[in-house]
């Protein structure tokens, strides 16, 4: 029996969060270096991938049929745009299927490092409570009420990202190289130049593709333009903040924090110099591994528009939704 879909993510991941892949599909699920995935891609007509990954090598579209490459979330990066052009197949990806998530993350962060709760909890572990509870309370730690938070592109994921802090209490100013006029007006936002936004933010979040025009968009001198007292938040790809240039700033002491959930090598290279941070520094930061949009129901939201696309295309040979190229 031919192959409908290539599913390079293992049937567990569906099962697991309660999502089971259409039984009107042929599916076959494969690790990307399994040595079959070529023939198979010679075979199927959609490719299910997830957004996170190695770059799929474009000659395994070679001779191929399939119409649609379906990613179980936003990012499209691993495929290359130039070459699924040329070749006719479809990029289609699940937009805003971990907005809450991802604002969750922004939000229940930039509050943990503005009022030092994981350090609280190292210190109280280590038997300082006293001197701990002294020390937060002499240096006024701030909530985000009436603070400025910064949001980096204000796409669908930003603007869900502002609609968070503003419930706080937050005032949204935004950097979008596009005017974003309804969501400026429904956000009270104010449309500022990139490096004033860096300026003027007390929390400065970043949602925004990566592309040649995004990469190392936050280097040593935009991190320089930055309050001494500000947090960064990265959680959209790795690569957009320049590393090197993040850990020297928290050294120098002149971020009041970060906080990085991508990397511009995933996993995470041992030698990071994000990795390498003692002292205070190592207290401003707070890594995570990729997974600022994951929770049980964006998994959910995901993966049933992705099996949804597919069987679109296989079976009723209608064009995908949420096409991205």
């Amino acid at each position: 029996m031919a192959i409908d879909v290539l599913c390079l993510r293992p049937e567990a991941d569906f099962l697991r969060i309660g999502v089971k892949p259409p039984t009107t599909l042929n599916i076959a699920y494969r690790g990307p270096a399994d040595a079959d995935v070529p023939a198979l891609c010679r075979e199927a007509k959609v490719m299910l991938i997830p957004a996170v990954g190695p770059k799929l090598a474009s000659t395994l579209f070679d001779d191929s049929p399939i119409k649609l490459v379906q990613v179980t979330g936003a990012g499209v990066d691993r495929v290359d745009e130039a070459e699924m052009k040329r070749r006719g197949i479809a990029v289609a990806n699940v937009p805003g299927g971990s907005n809450s998530a991802l604002a969750e993350y922004t939000v229940v962060n930039a509050l943990n490092l503005m009022r030092r709760f994981s350090w609280a909890d190292a210190q109280i572990k280590g038997g300082r409570y006293e001197p701990a509870r002294a020390q937060m309370v002499a240096a006024n730690l701030p909530g985000l009420e009436g603070k400025t938070v910064g949001v980096i592109g204000l796409g669908v994921i930003g603007q869900v990202v502002a609609q968070a802090f503003q419930r706080f209490g937050a005032n949204i100013v935004y950097f979008d190289p596009a005017p974003r006029d309804a969501a400026e007006k429904a956000l009270g936002a104010k449309r500022l130049a990139f490096t004033d936004l860096l300026a003027t933010a007390d929390v400065a979040t970043v949602h925004v593709p990566l592309f040649d025009a995004t990469r190392n968009l936050i280097g040593a001198k935009e991190l320089a333009l930055m309050k001494p007292s500000a947090i960064l938040i990265q959680a959209s790809r790795g690569g957009i903040v320049d590393e090197a240039a993040l850990a020297a700033a928290l050294t120098s002491g002149h971020l009041g924090g970060a906080v990085v959930d991508v990397y511009a090598k995933e996993p995470i290279d041992p030698a990071n110099p994000l990795l390498a941070l003692t002292g205070e520094a190592a207290e401003k930061i707070l890594l995570t591994p990729h997974i600022a949009g994951v929770s049980l129901q964006a998994w959910q939201t995901l993966f049933r528009q992705s099996w949804e696309n597919a069987e679109r295309v296989v079976l009723r040979n209608e064009s995908p939704v949420n096409r991205v190229y």
